[in-house]
């Protein structure tokens, strides 16, 4: 689910990110409806209007640390 979303948000990271850099932004199809200085707040203003479960509230920056995860793990094997 919202796989359209982000792959909306991948397609286009470079023209949004000079557009909306450093907001949340709230993709719903193919299409920004919303943007927002706080995820909070963009939860609840477009949970208002939309189903919760069918919008994408993306972090907008450059490169993949708004959407990756590292995990380090101290397990040594012998």
């Amino acid at each position: 689910m919202l796989e359209k979303e982000f792959k909306y948000y991948l397609d286009h990271q470079a023209e949004l990110v000079e557009k909306y850099n450093g907001k949340f932004l709230v993709i719903k199809g193919e299409e920004v409806i919303g943007v927002y200085d706080a995820e909070d707040t963009a939860y609840f203003e477009t949970e208002k209007s939309h189903e919760a479960g069918t919008f994408l509230i993306q972090f907008c920056e450059h490169g993949d640390s708004s959407y990756t995860q590292i995990y380090h793990s101290r397990v040594s094997f012998a």
